[in-house]
């Protein structure tokens, strides 16, 4: 417990005031967000949804969008064919089964197209409170470096074991601070290992 006092402690003072960093006004907007930026950045996620969100200002409006016009839209992101299908897709399911909102409901979540438990968590956790881990690449990586999971753990198995060993109630702040020191401390390239607190404990320090 004292070495996850010391991380949670460091991270207090490098992010005390942690957020998402996905831009978004509305419930759908974050999910649908979310779901975007699966294998790319918030940042190239914010530039598109900028555009996409003025463009088609309504849930109607995703759910009637021409397919190729939202293709293009989000084109940058990568694997856009995909997720422009899974825009529509989730659009029409909120307003036939849901009456257009998000819901507190993770086998609903997941089970729309394109969204998975990471994504689930993510819009549970800034939507509702809920104090749950999402686990993405920055967590994974992270976890792995401090010894908070193996390197051959999965993300399921990252997840079971951060919940374990955090208290339940920090767990949504927690999110926030690993995706946010694994961007831009704790990087894959070029990690800012000197000047870090935590590398009396991390297991690839010497790699760097």
């Amino acid at each position: 417990m004292i070495l996850m006092n010391e991380i949670m402690e460091y991270l207090d003072v490098l992010f005390p005031d942690p957020k998402c960093e996905l831009n978004y006004t509305k419930d759908y907007e974050l999910l649908i967000a979310v779901m975007l930026s699966a294998q790319t950045t918030d940042k190239r996620v914010n530039m598109v949804t900028k555009v996409l969100f003025e463009k088609y200002p309504t849930l109607e409006d995703l759910k009637n969008a021409p397919l190729n016009d939202l293709i293009e839209i989000i084109r940058p992101i990568g694997t856009f064919q995909r997720k422009a299908s899974n825009i529509k897709l989730i659009a029409e399911r909120l307003l036939e089964e849901s009456n257009g909102i998000v819901p507190n409901d993770r086998e609903f979540l997941e089970s729309l197209s394109g969204v998975g438990r990471k994504t689930t968590n993510v819009v549970l956790s800034n939507l509702y409170n809920v104090n749950v881990i999402a686990v993405d690449t920055h967590v994974s990586r992270v976890s792995k470096r401090l010894g908070l999971s193996k390197t051959s753990d999965d993300v399921g198995v990252i997840e079971k074991k951060l919940t374990k060993k955090f208290p339940k109630d920090k767990l949504g702040r927690l999110h926030h601070q690993l995706v946010l020191f694994g961007r831009y401390y704790c990087k894959a390239t070029n990690p800012e290992c000197k000047i870090c607190q935590l590398k009396n404990i991390c297991k690839q320090k010497k790699e760097y």
